[in-house]
């Protein structure tokens, strides 16, 4: 178990490093050249493309090199790993390349406010992988595979991998805005931290909340007592998934950064994600009602709590709340 481990830690650590040195000695060969005319091809290429160059960098290192070692790995678990690191890698990407110009209020900002985004969730992550690497893959990952069978080799390369480049470069679209406009700081980027900042406190507590309930049954379970059926304590009184909830209060929080700076294009990434995210909130609910022990509970649960956005307790007999 140790072993096994270590090599996935190890693992982890490589697996980002050709782009990491590839991108250094982009940024060498630029500084070492005092006009952009001089500079090869290859290298003006990347100066000019900054957008077109993570999508590059994307496909190659995470698409193509992520699936390679999945396969030999027979495991997809690197990628949920590394949803917490490849944002906090492009907004450094971003504020790095020499196109970028920007507040350094407002670039300092993001930097500290995806960190800590990452951290938690990092920390959320390890937490219910009891800090093991690579433990477990994504259970749709594997409900995937028993679905394709014997394609689910090639499949997972489309269903796992490119499909996390449109989320992942899509929802990092407002750190390219942030860092390609340079005015000085307004409201709304107050209220762009706010929404943030909210964001990742509800992630957080509602994470925590989950964390313990999970905790408390595997204990009685092991004590050979009757679990709880379901969570309706906390936050999770008011919202079926208000971690859900946090976690794109974050994402278009970093919107109303874009939005402010004029590009409110930038939305799109975090309107995919929130329409993948309702499809996920279907399926996880769907799980839940496979689970004879929890069945009752949770449908009467359904029917009195909002199902994103925290809100009061209605009656059993009335309508379903999809806030």
């Amino acid at each position: 178990m140790a072993g096994g481990n270590l090599k996935n830690a190890v693992i982890a650590f490589l697996a980002p490093l050709p782009s990491i040195l590839f991108y250094l000695i982009f940024l060498s060969n630029h500084h070492s050249q005092t006009n952009e005319s001089f500079l090869s091809p290859l290298w003006a290429w990347c100066y000019h493309h900054p957008l077109l160059l993570a999508n590059v960098f994307f496909f190659l290192n995470v698409n193509v090199l992520f699936w390679v070692i999945s396969q030999a790995l027979s495991s997809h678990w690197m990628i949920d790993l590394y949803w917490t690191v490849i944002p906090v890698m492009l907004v450094h990407y971003y504020r790095c390349h020499p196109l970028a110009d920007y507040n350094r209020w407002r670039s300092t900002i993001a930097i500290s406010l995806t960190w800590v985004w990452s951290l938690r969730l990092s920390h959320n992550y390890f937490r219910r992988e009891n800090w093991q690497w690579g433990a477990r893959e994504d259970w749709r990952f594997t409900d995937m595979s028993s679905q394709y069978g014997k394609h689910w080799w090639w499949v997972s390369f489309f269903a796992v991998y490119l499909s996390q480049q449109v989320f992942i470069i899509g929802i990092c679209l407002p750190f390219y805005v942030i860092h390609s406009v340079n005015v000085p700081l307004n409201i709304w980027d107050s209220v762009a931290i706010i929404v943030c900042i909210t964001g990742i406190v509800v992630a957080y507590l509602a994470d925590t909340q989950l964390h313990d309930f999970v905790s408390r049954n595997n204990k009685l379970k092991e004590l050979g007592k009757p679990v709880v059926p379901n969570l309706d304590e906390g936050l999770w009184h008011y919202s079926r998934h208000p971690n859900y909830f946090g976690e794109q209060l974050w994402w278009w929080g970093l919107v109303i950064f874009a939005w402010n700076l004029g590009h409110g294009w930038a939305f799109v990434g975090s309107l995919v994600n929130t329409m993948c995210l309702a499809y996920v909130t279907i399926l996880v609910e769907r799980r839940m009602l496979k689970q004879d022990y929890r069945v009752e509970a949770y449908r009467r649960y359904q029917k009195t709590t909002s199902v994103w956005i925290p809100w009061f307790k209605s009656s059993p007999g009335g309508k379903d709340k999809n806030a």
